[in-house]
């Protein structure tokens, strides 16, 4: 390959990178709009509803929207139920690092809910025996 034709391909990856890093916001591309949460129980095999729909049993790691709040509910038969609220907050590095790149990527972040963060990323229940 000749000099001119690496050099043109080192310009047009270049583009390219910094057309992505353009149109995306910092925690698009970084983080993602979802988050990891575990969820375990004692005792184990409990039934776990999230926002009223079940989705397995104890332990689970569970992917999640971070921009939504949930309301999480551990169901065993014998045992008080147990519920519990995970909430998100926006995390500020993400505003400072899209302001830093321009509107671009805070619209994408705003609009895909990227720079939300769950509060939470396990939830532990200790489920008490029915009386």
């Amino acid at each position: 390959m000749n000099m001119k034709k690496i050099s043109k391909n080192v310009a047009g990856i270049s583009i390219v990178v910094l057309v992505v890093y353009l149109l995306g916001g910092c925690a698009t591309i970084f983080k993602g709009s979802h988050n990891m949460v575990d969820f375990s129980s004692n005792p184990a095999g409990a039934k776990v509803y999230v926002n009223g729909a079940l989705r397995g049993t104890t332990p689970i790691n569970l992917k999640l929207e971070s921009k939504k709040t949930y309301t999480i509910e551990f169901k065993k038969d014998g045992f008080e139920t147990q519920t519990y609220t995970i909430t998100n907050h926006v995390g500020v590095g993400w505003i400072v690092l899209d302001v830093l790149f321009g509107l671009i990527p805070v619209i994408v972040d705003a609009a895909t809910g990227a720079w939300y963060e769950l509060d939470q990323d396990a939830v532990n229940a200790v489920l008490e025996e029915q009386q």
